[in-house]
């Protein structure tokens, strides 16, 4: 599998941010109030969010670009000096004095999930910026095999702007895909494949999705509403379905065992990519994102597969 991505070039749009892990023991309950206390041993910061995204694709030794906004906070500064270090180009972040970096802190003891405290800005990007960040995309966009769209809901992704890359990428016959977020799929309309959760197309869809008649429904309403191509459905243990041509297929799950499932989705999302910016089926690349996630549920934090760890695993694929 590791030829998947030779000379591979992406472009992912959307939400960066930074993780943050505290990890620590929990041994004994506050005399304060009735909550634990962890003991600190260490702190992490990594990129989040579609800066997830990034980090998986370069371990598929893709080359990567991205279009973002961060604060001018040390948070935004964070987000530039990782970028830097993981080799990607900067001069598609822009920094925005009025909002903060979007953070999210968890802490961890032993393993388990304790909480979770985010900083962020939820407000809409202006006019003004959509547009530096169009001229970014015009001025660029021959150099790319395809667009991934990553949306955290955090302001970037207005519907304007959506529209404009979707409008963009198919006058240049490039292919776009989109990880969404929300309830009104309409913004999406333009792109070419639509990989939500199951969570997320039953809210979009308004269709409580419990078997495969209610998947297949739900997969039809996601693709008039957009307009795409494809739609993809991750099903979390029970793995992936993917309709095409208005048919539904359904791929199970190659989790062995779960013990985190922060950033499986960006995963999915970047496996996704590289697959189909390699001409492979919707078929080959649902399979190869099944694959990809088995291996990072199995890590804490939000983790990334390596092509030799998914051959390791599953020498089969």
């Amino acid at each position: 599998m590791n030829n998947l991505s030779q000379k591979i070039n992406v472009l992912v749009i959307g939400d960066m941010m930074i993780d943050h892990y505290i990890y620590g023991n929990c041994n004994r309950i506050s005399p304060e109030a009735p909550v634990q206390v962890v003991e600190v041993q260490k702190e992490e910061y990594t990129l989040g969010g579609a800066g997830n995204v990034l980090k998986n694709l370069i371990a598929f030794d893709c080359k990567v670009s991205v279009i973002s906004i961060t604060g001018t906070d040390e948070h935004g500064q964070m987000v530039l000096e990782q970028l830097n270090s993981c080799g990607v180009s900067t001069t598609g972040i822009l920094q925005d004095p009025s909002r903060c970096t979007t953070v999210k802190s968890r802490v961890l003891a032993s393993n388990h999930h304790l909480i979770r405290l985010d900083r962020e800005n939820l407000s809409n990007i202006t006019a003004d910026l959509e547009k530096e960040l169009l001229k970014t995309l015009q001025n660029e966009i021959d150099q790319f095999d395809i667009v991934l769209v990553s949306d955290y809901n955090k302001g970037l992704l207005t519907p304007a702007f959506l529209k404009e890359i979707f409008c963009i990428c198919r006058e240049k016959g490039i292919k776009t895909l989109v990880d969404p977020k929300g309830t009104d799929f309409s913004k999406y309309k333009g792109v070419n494949v639509i990989k939500p959760n199951k969570k997320e197309a039953a809210l979009a869809t308004g269709i409580a999705i419990k078997d495969r008649e209610s998947l297949q429904e739900a997969c039809a309403v996601l693709k008039e509403l957009t307009g795409c191509d494809q739609v993809i459905i991750t099903l979390s243990e029970e793995g992936i379905a993917y309709y095409t041509e208005n048919k539904l297929s359904l791929i199970p799950t190659k989790a062995l065992g779960v013990i985190d499932v922060t950033g499986a989705g960006d995963t999915v999302l970047a496996a996704l990519g590289v697959s189909l910016a390699s001409k492979k089926s919707l078929q080959e690349a649902c399979e190869f994102a099944n694959h990809a996630a088995a291996i990072v549920v199995s890590k804490v934090g939000s983790a990334v597969a390596s092509f030799e760890e998914i051959d390791q695993r599953f020498p089969k694929i």
